[in-house]
């Protein structure tokens, strides 16, 4: 060997990495031992994903299963023509028909006749029941469900009988009868009676066919139709077979997919805002799931530090941390969907699918799961999971392994974002003023959530301002506490943001809901000022069958005890195919200033021109704006109506649209003399139920008249009402349930992290009392502050949700109200449950022998 290669020095080996332990291991010899030690703990973070995940799969689940159930039973009505003409809801000249069905392009043509009316069921009861008329030896190819199917002991040419009707398995069960029974129909203020001959296969609300002429005859419809369904021959182009045709006036061409994209429209925007509302659970689950990491990455301190000098890395503690959060949620997000599926059958069977909304009526649909549905929010609940640990794992990734033996672990590293919040805030205003989205406030929904946020980012330097305002007290340990406070004011970020979130969210849906509340209170006091209601007609729907006839409204103003009489009709006019019908209101208007809810100021009437009235849905979706024009095609007018808009009304009862019109004027360019609804102002002598009596005896059958109050109707309302938010309200409640959990586990966190700290006040010679007097003060003062940005930021939002959310979601507006006393209320129960839990995790602490603790530090 030579010598130099003898004498040359031996390279050092590269250093030997510790090999990476199995991530599964970790789990399972290490976070399974704290999951057993703290199981209560770790439940209330998958039980918060868990509800977030459960309510918004179950609003899911019982919307897509009704608009499902609506869709397919819509279809079986209308069944499948290339197209349809429809009209009003009055209907229109069956003139219209021959000219249709000798159209060279148009294959067959089906004649309907559709009413809305009552029946009287076995038990003597009223019930709601669709009446089709049809033309069955042209509707089967176009409509098979509806195709009456006679019974055995019925004769065939029955089906041609005017008074006969075939019903569907739903309308069979409502009304209580069978083939061969006597069936009674309502048409104005008399019954109708017709015989049950078999029945017909369409689903949904309770339904019956007729013979085309005998429904035209039996509901005064000679000469009109409803609707026309046509099948076009091969290679007609549907755009050029209406324009031939010329439709008259408010007479529109309908596609059959437009008609499930109308119904789905209905209920769009109560759907996507329901959804939202249970994503706010699980947004403030997030928080709980951090809370719960936080402390539990507190309380290992020590364990992570030990597993680090044996090698484990600041990345595998990364990873482990979040593996952790990610089980919680995978368990909570399975478990959410077992108990979504389960809320939504319960919600299916008694609340019928409408959660209160009322956009299904009759329907009474089947659970319909949906595998991708349940993925996606399984998917939100692990993804909320996930980022509620990232701070935690984040924490015990930077862990000094030296420092957190030595119990130094809680040195606070992080720095002050003093921009970022303002940032997030002012973005959150200017999102709020851009406009809906496809008919949606999406623009509003990012802006709560920009507001959200960045009051939480804001809560360091909310806690500083109050601090500083407050200054430092003269007692020793009311000076530790103010200065921990104000030092360690980046850590009130762990322990307040949970409470501000589920607070700020609790203020503004208490907020939005009162103000909604108030609104529609007064609203009410303005559409109800007469002293007594009568109607016939229950349902907006069944107007036009179900009327009082005009000599008995003459009548009713000549009664003993009646000083003034005001008349109602209601009907319906499609504007757009693609939207809802528009309620068309005639009624004696007088002073419009007293009579209607104006909003905004009026515009003076055009001479030679009728006036209307539009309400605020009519402005957003058909441009009706006060001094403009708009065509109405009124039933039985030869020509649309070019009506003057003089103003805009709020209407909290009409979602898609309103008008209000001179009754004198409809009754003269329509000829409809029909009633609806009187509204009776009583003399001071007058006796009430005299009253009553006596037009009872004006009617055929006095059972078809029905009386309510103005208070009646009111309290009957404000049912409605606080049945449509009773989600809101439960959601409400879950919000600040995971905000005061999350104030345990984060308060819990914190001064565990600190025993050591306690332990050597006590030997400098604080009492255990004043310890836990620190330990109060500071969990005081932070609460505090959350309450304080809580409800601030609650009252953001609530503007937000009141002046842009749901007048893009519904089109109306509402007045904004404070309810103080409930907004104080919770705020002071944040700021003592905050100061209680800081209180009692304190003694926990402080009970250890303070020798020992300190020892630990050697």
């Amino acid at each position: 060997m030579p010598p130099s290669t003898a004498l040359a020095p031996t390279p050092p080996s590269p250093p030997q990495r510790t090999p990476a332990a199995p991530l599964y291991q970790l789990l399972s010899l290490y976070s399974w031992r704290e999951l057993r030690h703290h199981p209560w703990r770790h439940a209330s973070a998958v039980l918060a994903v868990l509800l977030g995940v459960a309510l918004a799969f179950a609003v899911h689940l019982i919307n897509q299963s009704a608009l499902s159930e609506f869709s397919a039973a819509l279809r079986s009505v209308n069944g499948q023509p290339d197209l349809s003409l429809r009209g009003p809801q009055a209907g229109f000249d069956e003139t219209l028909y021959g000219r249709v069905a000798a159209h060279p392009e148009v294959r067959q043509a089906s004649p309907v006749v559709e009413v809305d009316t009552y029946a009287r069921a076995a038990d003597g009861t009223r019930q709601p029941l669709q009446v089709v008329g049809l033309d069955t030896l042209v509707a089967a190819g176009l409509s098979p469900a509806l195709l009456p199917r006679i019974a055995e002991d019925q004769q065939g040419f029955d089906l041609f009988a005017p008074d006969t009707i075939a019903l569907n398995p739903q309308a069979r069960q409502a009304l209580g009868v069978a083939p061969g029974d006597r069936l009674q129909v309502q048409t104005g203020l008399r019954w109708a009676t017709l015989r049950v001959i078999g029945d017909v296969a369409a689903s949904g609300a309770p339904l019956g066919v007729m013979d085309i002429a005998g429904a035209q005859l039996a509901f005064d419809r000679l000469g009109r139709l409803s609707r026309i369904d046509l099948q076009l021959a091969p290679g007609a182009s549907v755009d050029q077979v209406v324009t031939s045709i010329g439709l008259p006036p408010g007479v529109v061409a309908q596609a059959p997919q437009q008609a499930a994209e109308r119904i789905s429209n209905v209920s769009r925007a109560y759907r996507v805002n329901l959804t939202v509302l249970a994503l706010v659970a699980l947004f403030t689950g997030g928080f709980l799931v951090f809370s719960v990491l936080s402390l539990s990455v507190a309380k290992r301190q020590q364990q992570f530090a030990l597993l680090g000098v044996l090698g484990l890395s600041a990345a595998e503690r990364l990873r482990l941390v979040l593996a952790e959060s990610a089980l919680l949620g995978l368990l909570g997000s399975v478990l959410g969907l077992a108990l979504g599926t389960g809320l939504a059958a319960l919600a299916l069977r008694l609340l019928a699918g409408d959660l209160g909304g009322g956009y299904f009526p009759g329907v009474a649909p089947r659970l319909l799961f949906s595998p991708g549905a349940a993925l996606l929010y399984a998917g939100l609940g692990l993804a909320a999971a996930l980022l509620g640990g990232w701070l935690p794992a984040r924490k015990a990734q930077r862990l000094l392994p030296a420092q957190a033996l030595k119990g130094l672990g809680d040195v606070q590293t992080g720095r002050a974002r003093h921009g970022l919040g303002l940032a997030l805030l002012a973005a959150g205003g200017g999102l709020a003023t851009l406009p809906p989205v496809a008919g949606l406030p999406v623009f509003a929904y990012l802006s709560v959530a920009a507001l959200l946020v960045g009051g939480i980012v804001c809560v360091p330097d909310v806690v500083g301002l109050l601090l500083a305002a407050l200054g430092p007290g003269r007692r020793p340990e009311s000076l530790l506490a103010y200065e921990r406070a104000r030092r360690m004011r980046l850590s009130a970020t762990v322990s307040v943001a949970g409470v501000v979130a589920s607070l700020s969210l609790a203020v503004a849906l208490t907020v939005m809901v009162a103000s909604f509340r108030d609104s529609v209170t007064r609203w009410l006091d303005v559409v109800l000022p007469a002293d007594l209601y009568v109607r016939t007609a229950t349902r907006s729907a069944a107007a036009d069958a179900v009327f009082l006839p005009q000599p008995l409204v003459d009548t009713v103003a000549t009664l003993p005890g009646v000083a003034r009489v005001e008349s109602l009709r209601v009907t319906s006019l499609t504007l757009d195919p693609a939207r809802p019908a528009v309620a068309l209101i005639a009624r004696g208007l007088g002073d419009v200033t007293q009579t209607l809810p104006l909003v905004g100021e009026l515009v003076p009437a055009e001479p030679g021109r009728v006036s209307v009235y539009v309400s605020e849905a009519m402005v957003d979706l058909y441009g009706a704006r006060p001094g403009t024009r708009l065509r109405l095609p009124l039933p039985g007018a030869a020509t649309p109506l070019e009506a003057h808009v003089r103003g805009v009304w709020r209407d909290y009862a009409r979602q898609h649209g309103s008008v209000v019109i001179e009754r004198a004027d409809f009754t003269r360019l329509t000829g409809d003399a029909r009633v609806n609804d009187l509204a009776l102002w009583l003399r001071d002598e007058a006796a009430l139920g005299a009253v009553q009596q006596a037009v009872r005896g004006l009617s055929p059958d006095p059972q078809l008249i029905e009386f309510a109050s103005a208070g009646e109707i009111r309290a009957t309302s404000l049912r409605i009402f606080d049945r449509s938010f009773a989600v809101t309200y439960w959601l409400q409640a879950v919000a600040v349930a995971i905000g005061l959990f999350g104030i345990a586990a984060s308060f819990s966190a914190q001064v565990l992290a600190r025993r050591k700290e306690f332990g050597l006040l006590q030997h400098l010679g604080f009492t255990r009392g004043q310890v836990l007097a620190v330990v109060a003060g500071e969990g005081a003062a932070w609460t505090a502050a959350g309450a304080v940005l809580g409800l601030a930021l609650g009252l953001l939002v609530s503007v937000v949700l009141v002046h842009v959310v749901n007048p893009q979601s519904f089109h109306w507006s509402m007045d904004l109200l404070l309810p103080w006393g409930r907004l104080l209320g919770l705020c002071l129960a944040v700021v003592v449950a905050g100061s209680l839990t800081a209180y009692g995790a304190g003694r926990a602490a402080v009970t250890r022998d303070a020798v020992l603790a300190v020892k630990e530090d050697w």
